[in-house]
């Protein structure tokens, strides 16, 4: 699947947003893609999965022995993606702030996880669930995400692969340009 025609589902799915947006990271943008919205037809949710898995180098796919997934943007792509590559698909929480294993999931020491994610801006939210992985005794081999926003900066400390990869320009509070600041901003990610 190309980049034009990943963002193409998007835009069937009214998707690709345009606003004022605070991004998960704190960041803030015009440009939102609200991945719940592409994710909710399961035909489409299963074929980009499929597309991501491929994107995946043979030696990696061979490898993964279970997909996890920060709840909440990543738990549907996270069990598509599970469902790809014929493993079970984990998702971490954060119940008081900070990821972890609930509803009975563990890992086995020294398991092969791959990390899955709908969308990566800055790589925080990747890192903190990488950690809670570590924690548990899983060994991440490598994320995979619908759509890498941070065009490429993002260092997540593992080999990493995305459907698309977009450069969209986000903006710290105190230094917005004003066409920007003259929106008022919504907040409509999993964190608040």
């Amino acid at each position: 699947m190309t980049e034009s025609e990943v963002l193409a589902e998007f835009r069937a799915a009214d998707a690709l947003l345009q606003g004022h947006f605070i991004l998960s990271s704190g960041k803030h943008s015009a440009n939102y893609l609200q991945c719940a919205r592409v994710l909710m037809n399961p035909e489409r949710a299963a074929r980009l999965a499929i597309a991501l898995a491929q994107k995946l180098p043979r030696d990696v796919r061979a490898a993964i022995e279970v997909v996890v997934s920060p709840a909440m943007g990543g738990v549907i792509i996270g069990h598509e993606m599970g469902r790809a590559l014929n493993c079970d698909a984990l998702f971490v929480e954060r119940p008081q702030g900070t990821f972890m294993l609930r509803r009975g999931f563990t890992l086995k020491p020294g398991q092969k996880v791959l990390m899955v994610e709908d969308v990566v801006t800055t790589g925080l939210s990747s890192r903190q669930a990488m950690e809670a992985v570590r924690a548990e005794g899983g060994e991440v081999i490598a994320e995979a995400a619908l759509v890498d926003r941070s065009a490429g900066e993002a260092d997540l400390g593992v080999p990493f692969f995305n459907l698309v990869s977009l450069n969209f320009p986000v903006h710290d509070a105190d230094a917005l340009p004003p066409e920007l600041a003259a929106i008022p901003a919504v907040k409509p990610g999993s964190r608040q």
